[in-house]
């Protein structure tokens, strides 16, 4: 491997390339596909193909870190953690409770508030897309599909903000206690769900069969965790992110509108990749892409990177929101691809369908800010105007 003259994954936290990480990402995968990062002691994988490997093979490369003597706290101890076939009993018993939900009336009532908070906001000169739509959406829907009351958006985005931040600790170590505080708030919120569960949610189907399937409660109350803080974040972020890229590309809301919704959504989500990176353990010695790696050894999968490769994806930097086949890894792959992908990209569907039928003219009113997060891309303001014309008028 050759050296280079600036660290690629501070580079990556550079305004510029947090506006487009396409140069970046590029610059990677054609000078240092396997790239081991001394300070962060991790191989980064930037090439499709290696990307896709390891994400598969949980036998070579592990979620789970206590796999090589490492220690974990319990509380770190989740569906998000585990490898099988620990997994399996309890990604088994999510999937059949998110299999129960009525996805007709899910849908129905995302319609119905995503149209409610649009037509309000379109009174407005100007509103913040990411604060005043997004998060607060995304926040209900996860509450609704868990079946438990909504928490305080005023206190959970900072919680949820803070543990973000804390997914950078290796690089940015004043992050790693804020976010430990930030889990255990969460941790006791999800407690009480555990304790009294509503109806009808996730949340009640998987208490009342947890025992019988072997379980953990305390594993199950991690994930219950993990599973609101995602559901929040990682939805938010595809809504925000999509929106601005839709606002941002001249004539893609008109084809969106008459092209198909599902595939377009698949599209910006490849396009933007919120989720930028995930690292795996080597479990034995092995080698990836020609790279010798020892057992111990961490591996992180630059899943934005992988997006953009052109070995895989014809014009990798143009937005196609008809592409297909679209085998994108930004729900992740493996047995731990995102367990809520079909909900967020149900909520996706729902909103930019509704931005290309009834404000096909919005448009952005300054530049969108984004934070300066490496694991997960967001937006922290984008400032909309949903009916500009009307409003100068």
């Amino acid at each position: 491997m050759m050296a280079i003259a600036s660290d690629p994954i501070l580079a990556l936290a550079e305004p510029g390339p947090l506006r487009d990480p396409s140069v970046a990402y590029a610059w990677l995968r054609s000078y240092q596909p396997l790239f081991w990062h001394d300070d962060l002691k991790t191989l980064l994988v930037s090439r499709y193909q290696d990307a896709t490997t390891v994400l598969r093979d949980s036998a070579r490369f592990a979620s789970d870190f206590r796999r090589v003597g490492e220690n974990l706290p319990p509380a770190a101890i989740s569906v998000q953690t585990l490898d099988p076939p620990e997994h399996t009993a309890i990604r088994h018993l999510l999937v059949d409770g998110l299999r129960q939900l009525d996805y007709g009336w899910l849908a129905l009532t995302i319609t119905e508030e995503a149209r409610s908070r649009l037509a309000g906001l379109a009174e407005q000169p100007s509103f913040d897309f990411v604060a005043e739509f997004a998060e607060p959406l995304a926040l209900s829907t996860v509450m609704r599909v868990l079946g438990v009351p909504e928490p305080d958006l005023a206190w959970f985005k900072p919680v949820a903000d803070a543990i973000v931040d804390g997914m950078d600790a290796g690089v940015w170590p004043e992050v790693g206690e804020p976010a430990m505080a930030a889990r255990a708030e969460i941790s006791a919120l999800a407690d009480g769900w555990l304790m009294d569960p509503t109806a009808g949610g996730v949340v009640a189907f998987a208490a009342a069969q947890a025992t019988k399937r072997g379980v953990d409660p305390a594993v199950l109350d991690n994930t219950f965790r993990v599973l609101a803080h995602a559901g929040y974040t990682s939805a938010s972020k595809i809504l925000s992110l999509g929106a601005v890229t839709l606002l941002n590309q001249p004539g893609a809301l008109k084809r969106l509108a008459v092209g198909d919704p599902a595939l377009a959504v698949e599209e910006l989500v490849r396009y933007e990749s919120p989720v930028r990176a995930i690292t795996r353990v080597c479990v034995v010695d092995t080698s990836i892409g020609g790279c010798q790696l020892r057992a111990g050894d961490d591996v992180t999968v630059l899943i934005g990177a992988a997006n953009r490769d052109p070995a895989r994806f014809a014009d990798p930097d143009v937005l196609t929101l008809g592409r297909s086949p679209n085998p994108h890894l930004g729900f992740g792959r493996g047995v731990h691809a995102c367990l809520g992908s079909s909900l967020a990209a149900l909520q996706a569907r729902v909103v930019f369908s509704i931005l290309a039928k009834y404000y096909p003219g919005a448009v952005l009113t300054a530049a969108p800010i984004f934070r300066r997060n490496l694991t997960l891309r967001g937006l922290a303001t984008a400032q909309v105007a949903l009916r500009p014309s009307e409003v100068r008028s």
